[in-house]
């Protein structure tokens, strides 16, 4: 049921609108809450803000451009730099890095350029791989979640979930990825649909898991790449999943038949190299992709 199914002949792909090449892997990218512009951070240290493209002039046969950077900053982190997240406002871009730091900065949207002085954290003892800023509705303010090696704990074969009030695990999901056993491979990513009901898991042995969190049962395992899965995100209205593997692939499927059945996947883009992470756009059914084959790279489906 996914809409383009590459089968058939008469129907849209995903084309490359934009490719930013850099010297170095590219590990993160993240679109800004507005969706008119987006953050890269690369291996080489260098952070840029690109523009978001119009995408009303696309077409099948669309030559592949250089986006707009509006914004660069060579040697940005001392080292690599793994992610980075905007807060829900905007206002604020954090960066993490295997230089064990978090970089903190404000961002003036209307400028479109940082300003004011950065702010260095150094909580982590070892490289940081994951950052998102959440929310706090009970006094208006974000706060900003980080995790990272060190204690090298956030590599197991277990999801948890955390109350960060309680500052306490609340449940812990071992996902098995080896068919009647119990037996998991490492988490490499995961992700909650924005209802709360979903976790998707991605592991190192290729294989994806879809878990009931209210039920607190998986609902069923699937294998939609043939290496490790790297990236796994709902798309905003949860009716698609984007992985993205070391198989060089970006696989949409589609979550809106039953989930217990198999489920639709198809690849939708690909890269030269590992991709490392695939990103939706807020509105828009457009994503960005990153890669060790040193892009970063937004994809879009022509208008029909």
């Amino acid at each position: 049921s996914i809409p383009f199914q590459q089968s058939d002949q008469n129907r849209p792909r995903f084309v490359a609108v934009t490719t930013l090449e850099d010297v170095q892997a590219v590990r993160c990218a993240e679109f800004h809450p507005n969706g008119r512009i987006y953050a890269v951070g690369s291996n080489s240290k260098t952070f840029r803000i690109c523009e978001y493209p119009s995408l009303s002039e696309i077409r099948e046969d669309h030559s592949t451009y250089q986006p707009t950077v509006l914004f660069k900053r060579t040697k940005h982190h001392k080292g690599s730099i793994y992610c980075m997240a905007w807060s829900p406002a905007g206002d604020l871009i954090a960066t993490g890095s295997n230089d064990k730091t978090v970089k903190l900065m404000r961002f003036n949207e209307s400028q479109k350029q940082l300003e004011g002085q950065e702010m260095e954290l150094t909580m982590h003892d070892g490289t940081v791989r994951d950052l998102c800023f959440l929310e706090d509705s009970s006094n208006k303010s974000s706060l900003l979640i980080s995790g990272g090696a060190g204690d090298c704990k956030i590599y197991d074969k277990t999801v948890r979930f955390w109350d960060l009030r309680t500052r306490g695990c609340v449940n812990m999901v071992t996902p098995a990825t080896s068919p009647g056993s119990r037996q998991g491979s490492p988490v490499a990513a995961v992700c909650v649909d924005p209802s709360g009901r979903l976790l998707v898991s991605g592991h190192e042995d290729s294989s994806c898991v879809l878990y009931d969190i209210r039920g607190n049962r998986p609902i069923q395992c699937f294998k939609p790449h043939s290496s490790d899965v790297r990236s796994i995100r709902f798309s905003p209205s949860a009716y698609y999943l984007l992985t993205a593997g070391y198989d060089n692939k970006l696989v949409l499927t589609d979550l809106q038949g039953d989930l217990t059945m198999p489920l639709p996947s198809v690849v939708v883009a690909q890269h030269t190299d590992k991709v490392i992470s695939g990103r939706w756009h807020p509105v828009d059914f457009s994503f960005l992709s990153t890669s060790a084959d040193k892009t970063a790279t937004l994809w879009a489906l022509p208008p029909i």
